[in-house]
């Protein structure tokens, strides 16, 4: 049975085991609850907190999940009270003379893992927050300070916000958890980029892959393994279309929980396992479920649960379970639910299944024939503004004071500034917003017919605490769309784009702080040119700003590339 105690303030819970001792410290805090400019706080916190431990002879590790971050190990008992009071120390003690070295390893990391097929799912649902940010690399690692990590400790990394489990017969002698007090933390509210569900998205796995939103119970649980069973065997053993099959169910802390299920596929076979992947889905949605199945899957569960390290393999998940606010359940409780599911209960989840459903499809398929909705992956209005024109193609930007949008090809692309998730920024001008439903606009500062100070417009709406800078980059990586070569007569080239009253303004305010005398200069110009503006004369003002000004500038013409959830 599982015990429940409290050592040193937190929580504990404890269950015996047979084999060695084992204990975790888990925290209600995760990349959820961060922002995607600060995003990789809650790992490099935990990276952190390890490095003073160095090499061992026992087992260790960390892991951040969206919303919790566990320390754990397996030892002694007298290895296990070491490491967790020295986690606890080093949490609000962390040796920052390592940090820019940590921040290299965490880049490294993610540079070097394997991309699997499920990683986009999180950014097609939730878009670049709360959930959706684990699909995107840690871009905050960049800002990151000591005072942000001092502070993400001392707010989620307390007493009150913890517990304990242990896999033993006693607490080990000697572990102290000296953390400071605080609070309970609740989990963060789920957000959505889908206008509407059933929805689909084409990605290049060579997989089929559903995602979709159920109410935490027994029943979906089971439902999980009926549908396994079903897609074996009309997948593979009937049809010989897909190898890998299998689906997933994790809570996620709020009552729900993610539904998965995926099947390969060969390249000449990918419509094949769409259409087999979706009739299973019709069928179970019909209610057509197999009395079978449902008793082979709860014969399973069963079985998990008589095993004698029950108890003791449930503790980390009853672990966030306590920190999330959900009821514990009992293993007999577990066996009593398993056997009142039935066929009916199924059905119900299957319809769940079916209404919430985010579907992958390969490359040069869609599911739009099936009642799939396209995700969306342009925006559905744009915003005045000044427009700059591409030297190469139709498309402009729209640089407005609400936003930025792209008309043309790919587009309309838009991006509030109130709903920007992050502004990367590079030393050579380029930016790239992100907004919060997962819209993405590359801004590059090479050959665009863009006034220099338009990126200062950009930079000075949006907020500071959603700002990256980005690390510089060789020339060479500089994307450059004309060649000296190929470059048009200036006769041939667009005349000049007309400005917005609004834009000067903020281009002066924007450039004063380089400009020095120059920008005083430009000033008493613009105030001359609004007073009379009914006159309308604006090549005269852009011609005696050349004077103090634009002899520096004029060197610098952007282009525009723009992609769409580019991760």
């Amino acid at each position: 049975m599982i015990r429940r105690l409290d050592v040193d303030g937190v929580p504990t819970l404890m269950a015996p085991t047979a084999g060695p001792m084992r204990a975790g410290l888990t925290f209600r805090v995760g990349t959820a609850d961060e922002t995607l400019a600060r995003s990789g706080i809650t790992h490099l916190l935990e990276h952190l907190a390890l490095a003073p431990l160095g090499l061992t002879d026992y087992h260790f590790n960390g892991a951040t999940a969206p919303t919790f971050t566990s320390f754990y190990m397996q030892g002694s008992e007298s290895d296990i009270a070491g490491f967790l009071t020295a986690v606890c120390r080093t949490i609000h003690d962390l040796p920052m003379a390592r940090l820019e070295v940590e921040k290299e390893i965490l880049r490294t990391e993610w540079s070097s893992r394997g991309n699997t097929a499920v990683d986009a799912l999180p950014l097609w649902r939730h878009g670049a927050r709360d959930h959706g940010l684990s699909s995107y690399p840690e871009f905050g690692l960049y800002a990151l300070t000591e005072h942000d990590l001092r502070y993400w400790a001392a707010r989620w990394f307390t007493r009150e916000n913890a517990v304990l489990w242990i896999a033993g017969d006693r607490v080990p002698a000697g572990l102290r958890l000296a953390l400071p007090a605080g609070v309970r933390q609740p989990v963060p509210p789920v957000s959505s980029a889908l206008p509407r569900t059933p929805a689909y998205f084409v990605n290049g796995s060579r997989a089929v892959v559903l995602d979709s939103v159920v109410r935490r119970r027994t029943a979906a649980g089971v439902f999980a393994g009926v549908l396994e069973r079903e897609m074996y065997r009309s997948l593979r053993q009937e049809d010989g279309l897909s190898y890998t099959i299998n689906t997933g169910y994790e809570p996620r802390g709020d009552g729900h929980a993610t539904l998965r299920a995926l099947a390969d596929a060969l390249p000449e076979k990918q419509d094949a396992v769409l259409g087999g992947f979706i009739d299973v889905l019709a069928k179970l949605r019909a209610g057509r479920i197999e009395q079978a199945d449902l008793d082979a899957t709860v014969a399973k569960r069963e079985d998990t649960l008589g095993t004698a390290e029950v108890d003791a393999a449930r503790l980390p998940g009853q672990a966030v379970d306590l920190l999330t606010g959900q009821p514990a359940v009992t293993v007999d409780e577990l066996r009593a639910e398993l056997k009142t599911v039935t066929l009916p209960d199924l059905h119900q989840v299957a319809q769940e299944v079916t209404a919430t459903a985010l579907l992958m499809v390969p490359d040069g398929t869609t599911a739009d024939w099936a009642g799939f909705a396209e995700a969306p992956t342009r925006s559905t209005h744009t915003l005045p503004g000044t427009a700059y024109r591409e030297r190469e193609g139709d498309g402009e930007l729209r640089v407005g004071v609400d936003g930025v949008s792209y008309v043309g090809p790919g587009g309309p692309l838009t991006v509030r500034y109130a709903e920007c998730a992050a502004l990367l920024a590079w030393p050579d001008g380029a930016r790239r917003l992100i907004g919060h439903d997962a819209i993405s606009m590359h801004i590059e500062p090479t050959l665009f017919d863009l006034h220099p100070a338009a990126i200062g417009v950009i930079d000075q709406q949006i907020p500071a605490d959603r700002r990256v800078p980005m690390p510089a980059r060789p020339p060479e990586k500089i994307p450059q769309p004309y060649a000296a070569a190929n470059r048009p007569h200036p006769q041939q080239r667009p005349a000049p784009v007309q400005r917005s009253w609004w834009e000067i303004p903020l281009m002066v305010l924007s450039g004063l702080a380089t400009l020095g005398v120059g920008g005083i200069t430009l000033l008493l110009t613009l105030g001359m040119f609004i007073s009379d503006e009914a006159d309308g004369d604006e090549a005269w003002l852009w011609g005696m700003v050349g004077v103090g000004w634009l002899l520096t500038v004029i060197l610098a013409l952007p282009i525009v590339l723009l992609r769409r959830r580019k991760r």
